[in-house]
């Protein structure tokens, strides 16, 4: 079955007792066991529900995992990943990474004893130069957010080989309706659910799919361990928004090719990160690993006083953090996602004041297109 089809029929067919197409919510704390020694399956929604099953049973097909695991918010998620390490490990991340990701390494865990080094893994050459003998895996985003920088999962996968390291692959910006890193040597894909596989702004989320079945052990014994999991009525948002995920995508992506276009030649804007661009670097690396641009633009401007008068003149499109949504939202990574990375970090990502951040959604192409002229005007 082609992932469109398994996206709509996400859920279809798993309530045997009442044959339900939309699967039920099971907004129980707990079950009620059949007898001593006995359980139906289920004993404590911390440890197991079946709505959240049928989410984990998803997206595990859908990356092609062997195990998948539903959290409280993405960055839920990357901690239970970390849960895998111990004090004194040492991790390679990509430089252009979200700033809650970077935040969360550098104030929660640097504390604890773990190591970073950050690179522009899109250079496989700078990630062997940062391996030490404490190094235990590597961490990417690709595309990055937000300067939408392309590594190769092949060769990043060559390097871990090489050194007996984990590959863990941030697949938000993406989604697996366009990308599947596990296809390309990925131990553990992480999402952001709240951005497109909820796809509606309504929901925070966070999965993992870990591509063995030992990795999905230890996942799942985190997850039940530190209790950060998403609730039933949440479980259920997400696989609802998940069955539209394909012509979400589709229209956002065709938008926001037309948007790219039309923004690379405005007097206005010095330079469009889009990978769906001719003139985009990391292209062909990209599309042997992806089926689509996606729908994620990032522009400088050619004046910084110029950001703030853009983020008040936008009308339809909203001043807003997030992402992936059918909604329109630009952003201001310097302030906002990334407001965490220290200045010179940021800086030499590209992640300047002069950079903004546009999710795509799936209005009207000309009337979005019309709402960026008049602000940029």
């Amino acid at each position: 079955m082609r992932i469109d089809s398994l996206l709509a029929q996400g859920g279809n067919g798993k309530d045997a007792g009442t044959g339900a197409v939309s699967f039920p919510i099971y907004q129980s704390a707990t079950f009620r066991h059949p007898a001593l020694g006995e359980s139906t399956g289920f004993d404590y929604s911390r440890s197991g529900n079946p709505t959240r099953q049928v989410l984990e049973e998803l997206i595990a097909k859908l990356e092609g995992g062997r195990r998948g695991l539903a959290f409280a918010s993405g960055l839920a998620a990357i901690t239970a990943v970390m849960s895998l390490f111990r004090s004194g490990d040492h991790f390679i991340l990509c430089e252009d990474l979200y700033g809650g990701t970077y935040r969360l390494l550098d104030q929660v865990f640097r504390p604890w004893g773990f190591t970073a080094n950050y690179v522009d893994t899109s250079d496989p050459e700078q990630v062997s130069k940062a391996i030490t003998a404490r190094t235990k895996a590597i961490l990417v985003e690709t595309p990055t957010n937000p300067t939408m920088k392309v590594t190769d999962l092949r060769q990043i996968r060559r390097i871990c080989d090489e050194h007996e390291l984990l590959l863990i692959v941030d697949n938000t910006f993406m989604s697996p309706y366009l990308q599947r890193p596990i296809e390309f040597g990925a131990d553990i894909v992480v999402h952001s659910g709240t951005k497109y596989l909820g796809g509606h702004n309504d929901v925070v989320a966070g999965l993992a799919v870990a591509a063995t079945e030992e990795l999905g052990e230890k996942l799942a014994f985190y997850q039940n361990a530190t209790g950060a999991i998403l609730g039933p009525f949440d479980s259920w948002l997400l696989v609802r928004g998940m069955k539209t995920l394909g012509i979400r995508l589709d229209r956002a992506q065709e938008n926001a090719s037309a948007i790219a276009r039309w923004m690379s030649s405005h007097p206005a804007v010095e330079q469009v990160y889009y990978i769906g661009l001719d003139n985009h670097p990391g292209r062909e690396v990209h599309f042997q690993q992806a089926g689509g641009p996606g729908a994620m633009i990032s522009f400088t401007l050619r004046d910084a006083g110029k950001v703030p008068e853009t983020l008040s003149r936008i009308k339809m499109i909203s001043f807003a953090e997030s992402l992936g949504g059918v909604e329109s939202l630009l952003t201001f990574p310097a302030r906002q996602t990334h407001g965490d990375i220290p200045e010179d970090i940021r800086r030499r990502c590209g992640v300047n004041d002069r950079l903004l951040r546009l999710s795509v959604g799936i209005e009207n192409v000309h009337d979005l297109i019309n709402d960026l002229e008049q602000a940029l005007a």
